[in-house]
């Protein structure tokens, strides 16, 4: 099925986001999905899980808990926000109401979530009354879930959501699950009480083996067999693209999250060496976020204009464009889970360049299918792209094809989705179908 079909799977009701969610007639094809923030520009993964889930034969009640006015570019998030139900967007008196009608009707429920709210609060990253909003958040969910007759709720991201989610459980009844993406998650596990979410779940997804065992490491053996590995699926116009030989130019393409863990600023220090080789080469980066103005006032103080260029954030097209004029892809990251932008790079037929740090060396084979550094070595680093930039073009295509061939026969979204369809199915008791094929 192409991207359009499935953007067109479900119904998106009123014109007004978040206006209105049709109540599911057969409960047991239903699941909710909770998320802090959706759509955004950053979590198109969650958006093509959602439809292929749908695609899978499930219904999904989308519920975030703000971002109704996010700026968005992509025209399948602004189809994707009108589906989607916004849990502030009411306000506090909104909240305040659900809160007194859950501790009025479910007293001891709702006291049971109080004291476990009240738990979450030491240790924690998050000021006390957080923790409090949470439970109020939990408390307007809950009835949402029951209206539509939806047993099962799972959340993306192991902070604030599944917090929520674990609340609305105990407030209600209903299981939940959450997937786990990246370092920050695992690596602020004791202040987000990792071990407690993970018990009460029905099952915890994450998405490299990597993250598994970061999971495994900092809870209870009883629970291991919960976590499970479920890769991210890649975007049919991706998986799609005829092949298109690397580019012959020294054009480098680093697609990110401009932040600290992504080590842009480490790549553009390093560049110096490459210029007084007299290298001709060039590095774009595709991406926002907190270092931009860092690595912008880099670019200046080392004269790197013409040889460094930032294009802010970018559409699927505009960084499968990128991507497809690149020589290759670089991420020279200190910390990762699996970055979806590798995956997409190996089916254009680019080869990567990163580090050898969380989830990358699953995927990205040295030498085969691109070249991996120690994170943090910048004569590493150097080696690897000076080698990248010596290759004949044949080599380049020949790593190309590999990598297209791995992360085809690793990532492809149908046989992901069935995965989790799977593991949904046992959570609630059976109720989805078996995925289509291909």
């Amino acid at each position: 099925m192409d991207v359009s079909a499935r953007e067109r799977t479900f119904n998106a009701g009123k014109a007004q986001a978040g206006s209105a969610w049709p109540i599911e007639p057969n409960a047991r094809r239903t699941i909710g999905y909770l998320i802090n923030r959706y759509p955004k520009v950053s979590h198109s993964f969650i958006r093509r899980e959602i439809l292929a889930l749908e695609e899978c034969g499930w219904s999904v009640f989308r519920l975030s808990l703000r971002g109704w006015d996010e700026e968005l570019v992509d025209p399948a998030d602004i189809t994707e926000r009108a589906k989607t139900i916004f849990v502030l967007r009411r306000g506090a008196p909104s909240l305040a109401m659900a809160v007194l009608r859950q501790a009025v009707r479910a007293p001891k429920r709702f006291l049971a979530a109080l004291w476990l709210a009240m738990r979450m609060m030491r240790p924690s990253d998050r000021p006390f009354l957080w923790h409090l909003f949470y439970l109020a958040e939990a408390c307007w969910i809950a009835p949402q879930l029951e209206r539509r007759q939806i047993t099962h709720l799972h959340a993306h991201f192991a902070t604030n959501s599944t917090e929520v989610a674990m609340l609305v459980s105990v407030l209600s009844g209903v299981g939940y699950s959450f997937t786990v993406h990246g370092t920050a998650e695992y690596d602020s596990a004791p202040l987000v009480r990792l071990a407690e979410k993970v018990a009460r779940a029905a099952f915890v997804v994450v998405v490299c083996s990597y993250a598994r065992a970061q999971i495994l490491r900092r809870t209870q053996p009883k629970d291991w067999d919960k976590i499970k590995v479920v890769r991210c699926g890649i975007d049919p116009a991706f998986a799609g693209t005829n092949s298109v030989p690397p580019s012959d130019s020294g054009r480098l393409v680093c697609v990110g999250r401009l932040s600290e863990e992504k080590g842009q600023l480490f790549l553009i220090k390093a560049i110096e060496a490459l210029i007084e080789e007299g290298r001709k080469f060039g590095i774009v980066l595709v991406g926002d976020g907190a270092q931009r103005k860092p690595i912008e006032h880099l670019i200046c103080k080392m004269n790197l204009a013409g040889c460094v260029t930032i294009t802010g954030w970018a559409t699927a097209d505009e960084v499968r464009r990128e991507i497809l004029d690149a020589r290759a892809l670089i991420l020279p990251s200190f910390s990762e889970g699996l970055p979806v932008v590798i995956i997409e790079a190996m089916l254009l037929g680019r080869p990567v360049l990163s580090t050898y740090v969380g989830g990358i060396p699953e995927l990205v084979v040295n030498g085969e299918t691109g070249w991996l550094f120690p994170a943090g070595s910048e004569g590493a680093m150097l080696h690897a792209v000076r080698a990248c930039l010596d290759a004949p073009i044949d080599r380049l295509q020949a790593m190309g094809a590999a990598g297209r061939e791995r992360a085809l026969r690793y990532h492809s979204i149908d046989d992901q989705a069935e995965a989790l369809s799977a593991l949904f199915e046992t959570a609630i008791g059976g109720g989805g179908r078996p995925c289509p094929a291909s």
